[in-house]
């Protein structure tokens, strides 16, 4: 396989010697390349391990799971218990004032509180952060899934790039032999002196197409080194085949892992309702207290029990629930949504596929071959007297249009197939 990095330009007038030079230089230019840089050919399979082992992507997933599974110990426990430390009735006026010693009344207090929040929300509380990790963990699904389909469209359109450089470069060697034949049409008679210009501008215009291909081929690398992380990927062996069954990806719409996430913070909304319900019930606390008093007058030890009184719950709790309530619905109508979406984009992939799939066959089997054919019978008439070499150079240029097209639309098939198998089929059960 041809790897192409670099652009070359020649001038107009070494065009006779183009071809073979350019072709030695070009695969020079990459063997050097491929030599200073680490160059691991990937296959597809090998692209998609690699990037499902390197994404960025998937391991910020990841440590948002760690996180939630690590908060979940939390949940429901608890609250730390308070310590409180002071002194109570330490006289400042009258004839005591400053003299705690002949007060009574003034001690130091230590005490120790516990607030138990009722069994309704610390109960919620687990509810919350158990649909607090299903979220993260369909996360992962997904991002997992959106690595692989973007990685296997990243591999396919650098295989694609290549085979396109290979084409123009064969067409270009096949349209400089014809235009350094020009010279001696036109000293035979059989050709113009204009006529030559026109084959040197048809070259100039297919190497201003090769530089769009080089680039393209340049963006294609950069896109699949985001994603596996090789500095510099070679594609290697065939496009996998993805054949689309229609009806097998219409059944499985409802297991696609794309609507985990939203139907987990289905969890999450019902939780927060459960909580803010929670609310409406009196949470208790607990204390007790120490007081140490001058030894004439004694110490104390008090304790006590606090409930919290939810009187006002029409103007709080009631507001509450009801704004949870309606957070639930509002998750519920983005389930339904999600999954509206996920169908009419799949419906839509299914008809471009199949416009691709015909554009491409029509290209292949019509198109293509009517461009080769009329290459072939303008060739023959120039070589009768019958046709000018503008007609040859035109018809030679019209090949190289149709066989890139042919590849631009094999290209989009195989892509549209990858999409639609990688991004649609059900989730692993």
């Amino acid at each position: 396989m041809t790897y192409f990095r670099v652009a070359f330009t020649v001038p107009f007038a070494a065009s006779k010697m183009f071809g073979t030079a350019l072709l030695g230089a070009l695969l020079l230019a990459s063997a050097n390349t491929a030599s200073q840089a680490r160059a691991d050919p990937l296959t597809f399979e090998e692209a998609i391990s690699r990037a499902q082992a390197n994404a960025p992507s998937l391991r910020a997933r990841a440590l948002g799971d760690t996180a939630s599974r690590a908060a979940q110990s939390a949940a429901g426990a608890l609250p730390d218990p308070k310590l409180s430390l002071g002194v109570e009735s330490f006289p400042i006026s009258g004839p005591l004032a400053f003299q705690p010693s002949r007060d009574a009344f003034t001690w130091v207090r230590v005490g120790i509180s516990q607030e138990i929040p009722n069994p309704a929300k610390r109960t919620a509380q687990r509810s919350r952060a158990a649909a607090d990790i299903a979220v993260a963990a369909a996360s992962i699904v997904v991002e997992a899934r959106n690595v692989e389909v973007e990685t296997a469209v990243a591999w396919i359109n650098l295989a694609y790039s290549e085979k396109r450089l290979a084409a123009v470069e064969t067409m270009r060697m096949k349209l400089d032999r014809l235009v350094a034949t020009t010279p001696a049409a036109v000293a035979s008679g059989n050709a113009r002196p204009g006529q030559t210009l026109a084959g040197r501008q048809s070259l100039a215009e297919i190497d201003d197409r090769r530089d769009e291909l080089v680039a393209a081929f340049g963006r294609a690398r950069a896109v699949l080194t985001r994603w596996t992380g090789d500095a510099d990927p070679i594609v290697v062996g065939a496009v996998p085949d993805f054949t689309v069954d229609e009806p097998s990806l219409r059944a499985s719409v409802d297991f696609n892992p794309v609507l985990a996430p939203v139907a987990a913070r289905i969890g999450q909304a019902a939780a927060d309702v459960q909580l803010a319900d929670a609310d409406r019930k009196s949470d208790f606390g607990v204390e007790a207290a120490y007081q140490h008093r001058d030894p004439r007058f004694g110490d104390y030890v008090s304790a006590g029990v606090t409930i919290s009184l939810p009187f006002f719950s029409r103007r709080r709790q009631n507001a509450t629930i009801a704004a949870r309530q309606a957070e639930a619905g509002k998750v519920g109508a983005e389930l339904e949504s999600a999954r509206r979406e996920l169908v009419a984009n799949l419906e839509a992939g299914l008809a471009d596929h199949a416009m691709h799939q015909d554009q491409w066959m029509r290209s292949r089997t019509t198109i293509e071959p009517l461009a080769r054919e009329r290459v072939e019978l303008e060739t023959a008439s120039y070589g009768a007297g019958r046709a000018s070499l503008v007609d040859v150079v035109d018809a030679h240029i019209a090949l190289v249009e149709a066989a890139l097209t042919t590849l631009d639309r094999e290209a989009l098939v195989e892509i549209d197939g990858a999409r639609l198998t990688l991004t649609y089929r059900g989730a692993a059960r």
